[in-house]
């Protein structure tokens, strides 16, 4: 990795990209800091950290901007939103569909679409943080006016990000959106550091817990970096065919699915569902909903017991399976593949060659989604088998850490190889 940022550095063309892109991430690190006034931020934050494992997730992707309430506390959260329902809508929705298949200005289509939809559930979820901070006692005014000037400000701020992340893109280096989500997640390691060091000092956990817990932090990351290179190469041969006086020789190629690439997505919708009975139990405190489903004896959405440990893991499971299937979809696979003269070598084209795909996506999505499994529980492992509590921690955020980097890393490594540089690469 180091080899080849030096590599990159002596390219001048990726100079430029990697100065623009820690350019963007110093604006926005510096947004990061400026407080939407008429806020107190003490309360919120103690209020965020009793709030489960859903709002110290956001918290986390902001890079604590939602404790602090900074202008981009809604970090790119409604753009992914809006991007997560845009790819299931288009499943459904044929005209949708037709334009993901129109090329480069489809997509661009969608691309707008999608940026538009992020501006309203900017608008609906800014409402929703004016609800959190109101609840949470953390409200100074109440006025409508400070009403406005708080939505403005976080949907604004949400908007300037999304085109930042754009930007990123377009300028700088990898996505520009999980860029954004990178950087704030490593900026919260040193404060998980220091929290660690103060358990021991303060005599709450012992050296062998630190060691313990930084040998599982080390095996989590190690196994998220193999399964994240891990794929499932599914081998087509492609028939040789004549077109005009030209006869072009038939070629062996393959089809790489990855074994956890639905994983973040499918942990961020498990964790949604189990978090909603206790989010609308909070609006009505002490009624049946809140005694008997969110928080009744035997209730599977009961933060930390056992029986929310199992269902979350069955629905991370689900999830991943279903994600896979929506991302890849087997049927159109292998209908495009027969278009192209293609065939899976040993299988019979069209509907066995469908069939065959999605028994291969099955059999992934089974050992994806229990890697993705253990890595949601993290958390509540630690939190009830070890010392740690409260700590800015999460499996899911070495999954994306190691996805950006590695994605990152892919990028430079093909523009050096795109520029011949043979003697950087040796």
């Amino acid at each position: 990795m180091l080899s080849t940022l030096r590599n990159a550095w002596k390219v001048p063309e990726l100079k430029k990209r990697i100065l623009w892109t820690l350019f963007f991430v110093a604006i926005f690190r510096m947004g990061n800091h400026i407080p939407v006034p008429g806020i107190d931020t003490a309360q919120l934050s103690n209020f965020t950290k009793q709030s489960g494992s859903l709002l110290n997730f956001y918290d986390l992707i902001s890079g604590g901007a939602l404790s602090s309430f900074s202008i981009f506390a809604m970090g790119v959260v409604p753009y992914i939103n809006a991007s997560i329902i845009m790819q299931l809508l288009t499943i459904g929705i044929p005209q949708l569909e037709q334009l993901s298949k129109e090329g480069e200005d489809g997509r661009r289509k969608i691309q707008n679409i999608t940026r538009y939809a992020a501006l309203v559930l900017g608008a609906i979820q800014s409402y929703g943080a004016y609800v959190l901070i109101t609840k949470a006692g953390a409200l100074k005014d109440y006025s409508n006016l400070n009403l406005a000037t708080i939505l403005i400000c976080l949907v604004a701020a949400s908007t300037f990000l999304m085109w930042l992340g754009d930007q990123i893109t377009v300028k700088g280096l990898g996505n520009g959106v999980s860029l954004i989500i990178f950087v704030n997640i490593i900026s919260r390691l040193p404060q998980t550091a220091f929290k660690v060091a103060g358990f021991k000092s303060a005599q709450e956990a012992t050296s062998i817990d630190v060691i313990v817990f930084i040998l599982f932090t080390v095996l989590l990351l190690a196994a998220s970096i193999i399964l994240s290179l891990a794929e499932r190469r599914i081998t087509v041969q492609y028939a040789g065919k004549s077109v005009g006086n030209k006869v072009y020789k038939g070629q062996t190629t393959h089809i790489p699915i990855g074994v956890i690439s639905s994983a973040v997505i499918a942990i961020i919708f498990a964790m949604s569902v189990m978090q909603f009975p206790k989010t609308i139990a909070d609006f009505f405190p002490g009624s049946w909903f809140d005694m008997v489903i969110a928080n009744g004896k035997y209730s599977p959405f009961k933060h930390n017991s056992q029986l929310y440990a199992f269902v979350y893991a069955v629905l991370t499971i689900f999830f991943t399976w279903f994600y896979s299937q929506v991302t890849f979809k087997p049927e159109e696979m292998a209908e495009n593949m027969n278009k192209s003269a293609g065939f899976i070598p040993g299988v019979r084209p069209g509907q066995a060659t469908a069939k065959y795909i999605e028994r291969i996506l099955d059999r992934l999505s089974i050992i994806g989604g229990a890697f993705a499994a253990i890595i949601a529980l993290s958390p509540i492992v630690i939190d009830t088998l070890t010392p740690f509590k409260d700590l800015a921690f999460g499996g899911t955020a070495l999954l994306i850490i190691v996805g950006v980097a590695l994605d990152v890393m892919r990028q430079l490594e093909s523009q050096l190889v795109m520029r011949h540089y043979h003697g950087f690469l040796k």
